[in-house]
């Protein structure tokens, strides 16, 4: 009974997900790409090392940023990079849809963990800047100042000297730093943008490898916190995004009081349950077909579900 009520709430998103079509088109539809979701871990974190985002703020705020995911291409010596604006409406998982600049306020895990998400490419480091030093580099088409201008980092000292060595390596024809073709809309006096998908497919494409439309796509993943612990949903997301799945969706579950973890497969696909069991160290996979077409699975966080420490709880 409670599982079938937990499935009409997926139909439930599914209808408002159609209702934001206008705003979130590329996010549902970046769904359907071949991406990370059969790849090795080892693969993963490779493809995430060559990597980075740029992260404009503007003085030390963390209200809102602007981004620009960058892939440093050794072996082509080529910096390509994408920009994307604060107004850019997609999942933030943890905090729902909204600018993708809010996730700001979240810091720069998440981020990462939205941009990786969003682009179904995987983003494991970060440069914070003055916005100001973010919009001369998309102007001027060069990251040449960029990483003298680091206000925080999770680099390591090494990392950032190779990175700032590479980028001064690469000559101007080889550096190509573009904005994400969007489409302003303008919903109740608030502006947001819609990203182009045919644009943004094939830039993805040429620069990254990502194949759009393939049958094979990430999985993707719905999140209910079925423990009321704020931003425990988010930590999950987190982890899925890390493992090459693509989370549609955070959100409560019906109730605070899941003992166990559940990770309920939707499309009859098992193995996919115990992927994202065995990346969430924890879950009862259970088979229960649907008809909806928004997420392959969905997980309630049970009791059981330890987050992952942060460095800071690490250290």
């Amino acid at each position: 009974m409670l599982l079938k009520g937990l499935v009409g709430a997926a139909a439930l998103v599914a209808v408002l997900f159609v209702l934001v079509t206008g705003v979130n088109a590329a996010a549902r539809w970046l769904a359907l790409q071949h991406v990370q979701a059969q790849s090795t871990p080892e693969a993963l974190a490779q493809q995430a090392e060559e990597n980075l985002l740029i992260i404009g703020v503007e003085g030390t705020t963390t209200v809102s940023a602007e981004f620009l995911a960058v892939r440093l291409d050794e072996e082509n010596q080529q910096v390509l990079g994408i920009g994307i604006p604060s107004g850019a409406f997609m999942e933030v998982p943890g905090q729902g849809y909204e600018r993708v600049g809010d996730s700001i306020s979240g810091g720069p895990g998440m981020s990462l963990t939205a941009i990786s998400n969003y682009l179904s490419v995987q983003f494991a480091h970060y440069v914070v800047v003055d916005v100001m030093v973010y919009r001369d580099a998309m102007t001027n088409g060069s990251l040449s100042d960029v990483m003298a201008s680091v206000q925080d980092t999770n680099l390591t000292a090494e990392e950032r000297t190779k990175v700032s060595d590479f980028i001064a390596s690469v000559s101007g024809e080889n550096t190509a730093l573009v904005p994400l073709p969007v489409q302003p809309i303008d919903l109740g006096g608030e502006t947001y943008y819609e990203p182009q998908k045919d644009q943004i497919a094939d830039l993805l494409l040429q620069w990254w490898g990502v194949s759009v439309g393939s049958e094979d796509g990430a999985v993707r993943v719905i999140i209910y916190n079925g423990v009321g612990t704020p931003g425990i949903a988010g930590d999950a997301a987190q982890q899925l995004i890390e493992a090459g799945m693509r989370v549609v969706d955070t959100r409560n579950a019906d109730r605070f009081d899941y003992a166990s973890t559940l990770v309920v497969v939707q499309d009859g696909d098992t193995a996919q349950g115990s992927l994202i069991a065995e990346a969430l160290g924890v879950g009862e996979v259970i088979d229960q077909p649907s008809d909806q077409d928004v997420a392959d699975v969905i997980v309630i966080i049970g009791a059981d579900y330890v987050p992952p420490e942060t460095t800071s709880e690490k250290d």
